[in-house]
């Protein structure tokens, strides 16, 4: 497990990050927040690439250091390939650098490039691929070192539908073997589809973070009641009513007996199709605490 652990960044009078903690268990963990919220810079520090003013990343229990950050796999932001060199050179060039065999490095490189629809592409200049295309050949590099975990920054941004579920399935292999993923998006249904954890960040600090159970179960839980009747009545019942509309009613409910209370009166008043809790998605959770 990867934990951070009170990082803290300055440029100039501009503090990007603040005392910011949170750890990345094994899984996929969610890394969202707006423009400007931090996400790039606690990535870089995790990296190595940038050294924090304050505070420290562990892996495992231990403060990282370049032995240990040769271990994981890296995805920036602002793609690091090298343009003028052909595509599976590139991939084998920097699974050697991971410490890898060349020829096994080929032999995965030629599998990556099979599964994203690119064999017949190794022989060609980076450059000459379109811009998702080498989105495909950096995951490509991020991966073939066999990291042991994985820092990945916007790594949908410009895949089309095809590519995202290669890329999506190329990341559950990972995660099934245990491996611990970052992944930033400002694309939150692919966090909602892929992440069992989510850490927000807002003007350099988490403003939440945790297990998709526990982030859903720690604010209130509406409820959806439907009848074989109108439930304007709701309105005189003293809870919260967020909305009605003919036989149903969103309510925000302030505990278990108030639920119960409800739910005994909605059974004397007729027959009760439906009474559900509505747990808020990943989405709805950023949308909140990121206000």
């Amino acid at each position: 497990m990867l934990s951070v652990q009170g990082l803290t960044k300055s440029f100039g009078n501009t503090r990007a990050v603040q005392d910011i903690s949170f750890d990345v268990p094994a899984g996929m963990t969610g890394f969202v927040g707006g423009n400007g919220a931090g996400k790039t810079t606690t990535m870089r520090m995790i990296m190595g690439v940038l050294s924090p003013d304050a505070g420290q990343v562990l892996w495992n229990g231990s403060p990282t250091n370049r032995e240990i950050r040769r271990g994981f796999g890296y995805m920036p932001e602002e793609r690091g390939l090298y343009p003028r060199q052909k595509v599976l050179e590139q991939i084998v060039y920097f699974g050697k650098l991971f410490g890898r065999d060349g020829a096994a490095a080929k032999r995965d490189g030629i599998e990556l490039l099979e599964r994203f629809n690119l064999a017949d592409r190794q022989d060609d200049m980076l450059d000459s691929l379109s811009l998702g295309n080498q989105q495909r050949v950096q995951i490509a590099v991020a991966v073939i070192g066999r990291p042991d975990f994985l820092v990945l920054d916007e790594p949908f941004s410009g895949l089309d539908p095809d590519a995202v579920d290669s890329m999506a399935d190329l990341l559950r292999e990972y995660n099934a073997r245990g491996v611990p993923i970052l992944f930033s998006s400002h694309q939150l249904e692919l966090v909602e589809r892929l992440c069992d954890n989510l850490t927000v960040l807002s003007r350099g600090r988490v403003v939440a973070s945790g297990s998709r159970e526990s982030l859903q179960r720690s604010g209130r839980i509406r409820h959806r009641l439907r009848m074989n009747t109108d439930v304007g009545w709701v309105r005189d019942a003293q809870v919260s009513v967020l909305d009605v509309a003919g036989d149903t009613a969103i309510l925000d409910l302030a505990d278990q007996a108030e639920a119960d209370r409800l739910l005994g009166e909605a059974i004397s008043r007729g027959s009760v199709v439906e009474f559900a809790e509505l747990v808020p998605s990943l989405s709805e959770i950023y949308r909140e605490v990121s206000k």
